[in-house]
């Protein structure tokens, strides 16, 4: 399958999470393909409406963001260097994750310091910086709208994105933006989601992941972290 672009994830490995997440967004990145949604009491909306804004993503936490191929590089040429590049990344144990909300949305956060994992990001972004196409600058103006600081601007400017480095914040996103719904949501979430959260979460793989013509993202190289 040919993909328009490309980003590293984390994905939970296959199990109860994986497979609860994809039913609930009701996308399966793995096997690519649209899933049914699960029965949940209490959701003030629908769950098609709830999950449309992240559906197309799955279940994943962003490592480095999704980016065009610059001029000359290939995707089989990327895959080759994300493999090398796991070889020397070190696995990670952090608390494990916990379902909160974040501002008007729901998603699964880190449980304490995320240092290392925002490290692990950070060499991630800038050692496969090389692969990625300078932003349109369509793109920068959309991202500029969003009420930016000096900082993201700058991050945005020299790495395609704003929320990389010292602005990343990571997260498994659940929902879109709920307004006035997002507690109702989180309460009918709560009792199927926290069963399923492993504690200590460890971190032993990454997936390069690409986004297809109709906007879908699929996992095509799960890649375990051997350094």
């Amino acid at each position: 399958m040919q993909f328009r672009r490309y980003g590293v994830y984390y994905t939970p490995r296959p199990g109860a999470l994986a497979d609860f997440g994809a039913a609930w967004l009701g996308w399966d990145p793995v096997a690519g393909k649209s899933m049914a949604h699960p029965a949940i009491d209490g959701l003030p909306r629908d769950i098609s409406e709830i999950t449309a804004s992240p559906r197309r993503y799955g279940l994943h936490g962003t490592v480095k963001p999704p980016f065009y191929l610059a001029d000359g590089m290939g995707a089989d040429d990327l895959s080759s260097n994300f493999e090398s590049l796991c070889s020397k990344l070190a696995p990670i144990k952090l608390n494990g994750l916990v379902l909160a909300r974040l501002a008007s949305f729901i998603a699964l956060k880190i449980d304490g310091d995320q240092k290392r994992l925002a490290n692990l990001a950070t060499t991630v972004v800038c050692e496969l910086d090389s692969f990625r196409a300078p932003p349109s600058e369509a793109e920068v103006a959309r991202r500029r709208k969003a009420n930016l600081s000096a900082s993201q601007k700058a991050l945005l400017a020299r790495w395609g994105y704003p929320y990389v480095l010292n602005e990343f914040r990571f997260h498994l996103t659940l929902t879109g933006r709920l307004g006035a719904d997002v507690e109702a949501t989180l309460a009918a979430l709560t009792p199927h989601f926290a069963p399923l959260l492993e504690r200590p979460l460890e971190i032993d793989s990454l997936t390069l992941v690409g986004e297809d013509t109709n906007g879908m993202f699929h996992e095509f190289h799960r890649q375990t972290l051997t350094g």
